[in-house]
């Protein structure tokens, strides 16, 4: 009976590795898997069939217990079945492994059929027959903007150069989005399998795998996955007996969010530093090295193998008329159920956060979504039934970006939401073109003086001219869409940037120089724990009888409302 527990990196974090070694001290002898997806029911054991979940020390006994056939009491830590109707409610094609074989073990991912699309295009098709292939799965480039992934390939074939190369973008950093880090977790066979065929296609004998630093977990196992391949002939010189020679390197980068612009990811990789260059020339053309180059992410990669075992023509039934096949989406925010999932395009985003997520935490009204991360936009709960695909969501204003989806609910502040975004935007900027250096630096101090309640007449004008001659003057994607989430929240949410000039009132009540606080003095007790705990001593009042706030001491810090066990303390 194979036993396997989930260690991705969330596993991990939720106590996997504790729950590994006390099945290893029971005499138990499990596998490791990356993670399946359900990161909210982490630690996940699996023995047969059986899916264990939120799985501790104590369980992890339990289990043992099960394992071996006596009394136990594991039962409790069964998985619920509207859990795995979730799960098999998706259509996993980029996550079709994760979860299920032994990232470490290149026999499981083999015994899956791995490595039988590359063989299949290196001594059966010709590079332009597998370029064709690509092109009829309609498959787009799921870093963000959907770029037809054949029409990369076909440019970087069709270029002059008697060296080419082939680079994965792992450089993941939006907020909230962990979708290529868990693929290169749970499955990094199937990116080197898909550079494998990128490679075949343009003419490249050698890639590079651009993972961030803060991914340590996904470059170990990355580094394992291509030493396993070297010693089985797959990568290196005369593969399969055809004299086709390819190999990968790993670069670790620094986490600078701007190298996720494929220019500056170029820039960095050859030892300089990580800014974007002017387009054209595209890196198709002169790329790494003024060598010609293709560019594509972990999960558009994860998904050629699939295309060329199925067919381009599986790949492109899923989806819709403009976006073919499979997404993968990272839940994360005030959703129940946090984690990744794999949907075909065309569902709604009602599907995902209600189908998949479960809805929203502690049932609280569902207000909006950030898709698209720092470059996206916010999604108002009126607009939930809008189909997932690139333009519907540009219609929007917002974009699919690599797939993060940041769930917000009534307590969210729309401004302040804005604000955050547009400090890490602030924060990541590489300063080469003055409108996104200056201009977003500019927004994002209107944006912290209307948060402090210093908003002025004019403010929301001035907001959105500006955000309007960034966009139009940035010279690469991070300037030209960092105002995205400013200008979204001022097209659904303009009533709160209104409340927070005119009114002085932040109704989520998260901007704290906007709230004020009082006790109700029927529902004090006196306890004085909120005077003991007041900064500066802003409650005054006698043990045992109701207190009250001094407004001219409060610094509006919200420690009251923190400790006060009685309801006492009102915030408006």
């Amino acid at each position: 009976m194979r036993v396997t527990v989930g260690k991705g990196s969330c596993g991990i974090a939720a106590g996997a590795g504790e729950v590994f070694e006390r099945l290893e001290r029971d005499g138990v002898k499990p596998a490791v898997t990356g993670c399946i997806g359900m990161c909210w029911l982490e630690p996940i054991v699996n023995v047969g069939d059986k899916t264990f979940v939120r799985v501790d020390a104590e369980a992890a006994g339990e289990i043992g217990k099960y394992i071996r056939g006596e009394e136990n009491g594991a039962e409790r830590y069964a998985i619920r079945q509207e859990d795995l109707d979730n799960l098999n409610a998706q259509v996993r094609v980029a996550l079709r492994n994760c979860g299920v074989i032994d990232p470490e073990n290149i026999g499981e991912y083999i015994a899956r059929e791995g490595y039988a699309a590359a063989e299949k295009c290196i001594t059966e098709l010709t590079p332009e027959r597998v370029i064709e292939e690509i092109k009829a799965s309609g498959l787009g480039g799921r870093g963000g903007a959907g770029f037809p992934t054949w029409f990369k390939w076909n440019a970087a074939r069709g270029s002059k150069g008697d060296k080419k190369y082939v680079i994965c973008n792992a450089d993941e950093g939006d907020p909230g989005a962990f979708m290529d880090r868990a693929v290169i977790e749970g499955d990094p066979h199937a990116v080197i399998e898909g550079m494998m065929i990128a490679a075949y296609a343009i003419g490249s004998d050698e890639g590079f795998v651009y993972v961030r630093a803060e991914y340590p977990l996904a470059i170990i196992r990355l580094d394992i996955a291509l030493r396993q391949a070297r010693e089985k002939g797959l990568l290196g010189k005369n593969i399969f007996g055809t004299g086709f020679c390819f190999d990968i390197r790993i670069k670790a980068g620094a986490g600078a969010f701007v190298c996720g612009e494929e220019t500056a990811l170029i820039a960095s990789l050859e030892g300089e530093r990580g800014m974007p260059r002017l387009k054209p020339p595209f890196p198709a053309q002169k790329g790494y090295l003024k060598k010609p180059s293709n560019i594509n992410n972990v999960e558009t990669y994860a998904n050629v193998p699939w295309i060329i075992r199925n067919g381009g023509a599986a790949f492109s039934a899923m989806g819709t008329e403009n976006s073919k096949g499979t997404k993968v989406f990272a839940l994360t925010g005030k959703i129940k159920n946090g984690g990744l999932c794999e949907v075909p395009m065309g569902r709604t985003i009602r599907d995902v956060v209600y189908g998949v997520g479960g809805g929203i935490k502690d049932g609280k009204a569902f207000k909006a979504v950030q898709m698209g991360g720092p470059s996206g936009g916010c999604i108002p709960a009126e607009l939930a039934d809008t189909m997932i695909d690139y333009r519907t969501l540009a219609a929007t204003g917002a974009i699919m970006g690599s797939g993060g989806m940041v769930v917000m609910d009534g307590s969210t502040c729309m401004v302040d939401m804005a604000r955050f975004f547009l400090d890490f935007t602030c924060k990541e900027s590489c300063g080469k073109c003055a409108h996104c250096r200056v201009g977003n630096r500019r927004m994002l101090e209107i944006l912290e003086r209307i948060c402090a309640g210093d908003g002025r007449e004019g403010d929301i004008e001035l907001l959105s001219g500006l955000a309007e001659q960034i966009k139009d003057g940035s010279l690469c994607a991070l300037g030209q869409t960092a105002p995205n989430p400013v200008l979204t929240t001022l097209r659904y949410f303009k009533n709160e940037y209104e409340d927070h000039i005119t009114h002085k009132k932040c109704t989520a009540r998260q901007c704290k120089p906007l709230l004020t606080y009082s006790i109700d003095g029927a529902k004090c007790t006196g306890c004085t724990l909120c005077a003991k705990k007041c900064p500066s001593g802003a409650i005054a009042g006698e043990v045992k009888k109701p207190h009250r706030v001094e407004r001219e001491k409060c610094v509006q810090c919200g420690k009251c409302a923190e400790v006060c066990r009685f309801g006492a303390v009102e915030v408006d």
